[in-house]
């Protein structure tokens, strides 16, 4: 039987938006949810460790942890390609320049596509939500690409 399971995460991140047209340009931070949404068979092996499981919680936290939510908590993320990247910020241990506007839309993109890439055989991501504040959230859904 197919089965969908759905994990939760939280980290804190500050940005700035180049080129924005409003608050957002300046540097602030948001208490990030990420949730992690899975589908596959349930497994169903008498005796095996992971019986009755699609996958344990526990290792698809191993995935997103350590590459976005360790990565990125606690961190000052901008955009590569803007003025920002030539501000001396050496005195801050996580600061990161993406490629892109670190919006939610691709941020949550991103992080969807290294997902897809680690996850096992038979485990396919279904969707992923990035919310920045309670009411404000982007999706990426599979059966939109």
């Amino acid at each position: 039987m197919v089965v969908r399971i759905t994990k939760e995460f939280k980290f804190e991140m500050a940005h700035a938006l180049y080129g924005y047209d409003g608050l957002c340009a300046n540097i602030h931070g948001h208490s990030y949810k990420l949730w992690v949404t899975v589908k596959g068979e349930v497994k169903n092996e008498n005796g095996h460790t992971k019986d009755g499981m699609l996958m344990d919680f526990a290792d698809l936290k191993s995935i997103v942890k350590p590459e976005i939510v360790d990565k990125y908590d606690h961190s000052l993320v901008l955009n590569a390609n803007s003025p920002h990247a030539d501000l001396d910020l050496s005195a801050f241990n996580k600061v990161y320049y993406l490629n892109y506007q670190p919006t939610s839309e691709n941020l949550v993109l991103d992080f969807a596509n290294f997902i897809k890439e680690q996850l096992p055989d038979g485990i396919d991501l279904l969707k992923v939500v990035l919310s920045e504040t309670s009411s404000s959230f982007a999706e990426w859904n599979k059966e939109d690409n």
